[in-house]
């Protein structure tokens, strides 16, 4: 959750800087997003690629590579166990 407030964070200061010095963003941001899930996507069809080649099932190659780059690790809430002790190493 951290990255993406800083990530957020970061975007929100570029955008301040942006409107302060009177220039507009260099691109509409649905384009801007389109060519970000382009080059995503691109960066993944090489290794996709390799691994068929092999022989390496699909599945695995999505499992092993596309997915974890593509959708980065998501937050997960913590359990119960972990944020005592969490709270422990804390102290």
């Amino acid at each position: 959750m951290k990255v993406y407030l800083l990530s957020l964070g970061a975007g929100l200061l570029v955008g301040v800087i942006y409107s302060l010095i009177n220039v507009r963003s260099p691109a509409p941001p649905v384009v801007a997003l389109v060519g970000l899930l382009g080059i995503l996507i691109g960066e993944q069809l090489p290794p996709l690629v390799r691994g068929l080649w092999a022989k390496e099932p699909a599945p695995q190659s999505w499992e092993n590579q596309v997915r974890p780059h593509v959708f980065g690790h998501l937050p997960r809430g913590v359990q119960p166990a972990q944020d005592e002790m969490k709270k422990r190493e804390r102290a």
